[in-house]
């Protein structure tokens, strides 16, 4: 029997690399992807800290992969062996009420590779080969490397939650609070979108830095106080729009406080389940707009490969460290940094 390299979680705190059988595609539509590139989203890094619990064992993370397709199962169509391609994680039947209306990530047979949402996953990017279907395929520019290729899926989430969901238009006053990797795409779509003036609030400094260099025309320290001050010091007629791409709590209450009438504002980056409060009188009279956004789509997914064909968005520039499989453990450690920005794995 075929074998790969894999990291396999056995459990919270414990990723062993070890071989394990090579899936071969036995199924309609099924195929196999040698991997080339895998970001490591910080979802996995909760997976494997157990920070996220929603885990079964043995689990192979990673679900931000490019490769080579390897082999193809019965009834393949679109793709061929050699073909340079992008993986979508989140997989989806096409025939359900959501699919039909293009909402594939609400689909009601869904899975997904490497990553969490669905209760079915299958083994993810974390390895020298995975197994996925034809429909979640799609190629790769010729141009675009494999490592950029990689941050197809969040990027395209950061399209989909900015553009698609939140509808900003040329010239809005855009505010993101919190850019690590996933502010970052935010902050890049937003700029590409034609953003008038970009504020990125972060307590990390690293993180700011990395804000003014990709585009950020202000950035904001929250930790000095008074940040609605600070943000109103440089949009006096306040935000058109609001990302919280941060995840704690905190970010979002921030981002209640800096609304104006007719603010839209997006609860982005927090996944845990906590509380925060709005005032029903004050929110109606302001009249804004509260989106959220998560997973990703084929729509949001060719989106975001256009971006990067075109070169609105260069995605290999937030990519800050490049692991081999085989040194997974060091990749960890350097999750848990403050100055790290978005890691990729190379099997």
């Amino acid at each position: 029997m075929a074998t790969m390299l894999a990291a396999v979680l056995k459990d919270f705190n414990k990723l062993d690399l070890e071989q394990v059988p090579r899936p071969s595609p036995a199924r309609p539509g099924e195929v196999l992807v040698r991997i080339k590139s895998c970001g490591f989203c910080q979802t996995d890094y909760k997976a494997i800290k157990g920070i996220r619990r929603n885990v079964a064992f043995p689990f192979i993370p990673g679900h931000e992969p490019s490769g080579v397709v390897a082999e193809v199962g019965p009834g393949m169509q679109h793709f061929k062996v050699g073909d340079e391609v992008i993986c979508q994680p989140s997989g989806y039947c096409g025939f359900c009420a959501h699919c039909r209306v293009g909402n594939t990530h609400y689909c009601d047979h869904a899975f997904t590779t490497g990553g969490d949402g669905p209760p079915d996953v299958w083994p993810g990017a974390f390895a020298e080969y995975m197994l996925t279907k034809e429909s979640c395929l799609f190629n790769k520019p010729a141009g675009l490397s494999f490592d950029a290729a990689a941050l197809t899926e969040p990027l395209s989430g950061a399209w989909k939650g900015v553009v698609q969901y939140s509808d900003m238009k040329v010239g809005d006053s855009v505010v993101v609070i919190g850019v690590g990797s996933i502010g970052l795409l935010c902050l890049m779509v937003a700029k590409a979108a034609g953003a008038g003036r970009l504020v990125a609030i972060d307590s990390s400094a690293h993180a700011r830095a990395n804000a003014r260099q990709l585009g950020a025309t202000h950035v904001v320290d929250p930790g000095e106080g008074r940040t609605r001050e600070a943000v109103y010091a440089i949009l006096p007629s306040g935000p058109d729009l609001v990302v919280e791409a941060a995840g704690p709590i905190a970010a979002v209450r921030l981002m209640v406080e800096l609304r104006r009438r007719g603010t839209r504002w997006n609860v982005f980056g927090i996944t845990t389940h906590e509380t925060f409060e709005l005032d029903g009188g004050h929110t109606h009279f302001l009249e804004g707009r509260m989106d959220a956004s998560f997973g990703t789509t084929p729509l949001a997914m060719q989106h975001a490969i256009r971006l990067m064909e075109t070169g609105l968005v260069d995605t290999s520039r937030i990519i800050s460290h490049r692991f081999p499989l085989a040194d997974i453990a060091h990749a960890v450690e350097v999750m848990g940094s403050p100055d790290r920005n978005k890691v990729i794995v190379n099997p």
